[in-house]
């Protein structure tokens, strides 16, 4: 029998069958997918062949096969460096949630989110979401962030999910699709599942005053069934986001600005280092591109790692002011 895994507890899977009956599955041994070292296995979104167990009391299943994905969307794993993370598979788009203050999510942060969906072939909205708390600063630093990704060709959005603001047209927007919601702990992804789709009642949680960031609600992936014909994915917050599998010579090439102006570069390996006659350089020195975008790829290329730290976030904004002053 087949089904779509709906969520992992990492031990439990739970499978809605073709029938629309929800099965608890376990896997069969250990699964392990040619190219891919990730923590778990199976991942939400998975399309999976179980079998049922028949020597239980209670109604179980086993999962014996993986379908092919078509995509899905990896972080590196919190306690193991060098494996992944898959957080979901068989995605038609992603909205990363983004907050400015209430928690502070940083460029760096956005950035190496945008890199791997890139690489994966996933389709990125930016939310940027609670814009009913802005005061002048925070609404500055929004539109000035929205229009840095607007003009990489990235669609943006602002939403309020306690005013309701935005809520339709991202709604128009799931329609048919499966669409996952990622972001920082606190960013409000439960409250704006809820706002579109109220009677799932999910658990939310309020912004530690002291610290500004959130607390988690979401443990662990699920999907949902909305009423409107669409798919939801709700994530488990992320505080950093790892780059896994990617060679120096390629990031670039998921920078769209930067990918845009690579065959102008005199050496064609150009890193956009320290090379002469370099295309992207010129344009950061003319304002053509981010100067946070291109202090988060050199950030990528040279291994470092994102941490949630508010001075990451202070030297963001400073960048950003930087940009304003010579523009």
């Amino acid at each position: 029998m087949t089904g779509t895994v709906y969520k992992s507890t990492g031990s439990w899977y739970t499978v809605k069958a073709d029938s629309g009956e929800f099965i608890e599955c376990r896997i069969k041994g250990k699964f392990r997918i040619k190219g891919i070292k990730s923590t778990n296995p199976i991942a939400v979104g998975d399309i999976v062949d179980y079998e049922l167990d028949k020597t239980s009391d209670l109604v179980t299943g086993t999962i014996v096969k993986i379908h092919d994905r078509k995509n899905y969307i990896v972080r590196k794993s919190v306690n193991l460096s060098h494996q992944m993370h898959i957080i979901a598979s068989n995605i038609d788009q992603v909205f990363l949630l983004i907050t400015i203050n209430n928690p502070p999510t940083t460029t760096s942060f956005i950035d190496r989110f945008l890199v791997t969906a890139e690489a994966y072939g996933i389709e990125t909205v930016l939310v940027f979401n609670k814009i009913d708390t802005f005061d002048d600063a925070m609404l500055d630093e929004q539109l000035y962030l929205q229009h840095i990704y607007q003009t990489i060709g990235y669609k943006c959005m602002r939403i309020s999910s306690t005013q309701n603001k935005g809520v339709e047209e991202l709604k128009q927007m799931m329609t048919q699709k499966v669409s996952m919601f990622s972001g920082h702990s606190g960013v409000g992804k439960s409250t704006l599942v809820n706002a579109i789709e109220p009677s799932l009642n999910l658990k939310t949680k309020h912004i530690s005053e002291q610290s500004k960031q959130g607390q988690h609600t979401t443990t662990f992936a699920e999907m949902f069934d909305m009423s409107f014909d669409a798919k939801i994915i709700d994530t488990p917050g992320i505080k950093g986001f790892g780059i896994v599998d990617m060679e120096k010579e390629e990031v670039s090439g998921y920078f769209p600005e930067f990918f845009q102006l690579q065959d102008q570069c005199k050496f064609n390996n150009c890193l956009h280092k320290d090379e002469p006659h370099c295309a992207v350089k010129n344009a950061l020195e003319n304002d053509e591109i981010a100067w946070s975008r291109y202090r988060s790829y050199l950030q990528i290329l040279e291994g470092d790692e994102e941490h949630y730290r508010t001075d990451i976030y202070n030297d963001d904004r400073i960048a950003s002011d930087e940009n304003r002053n010579k523009s």
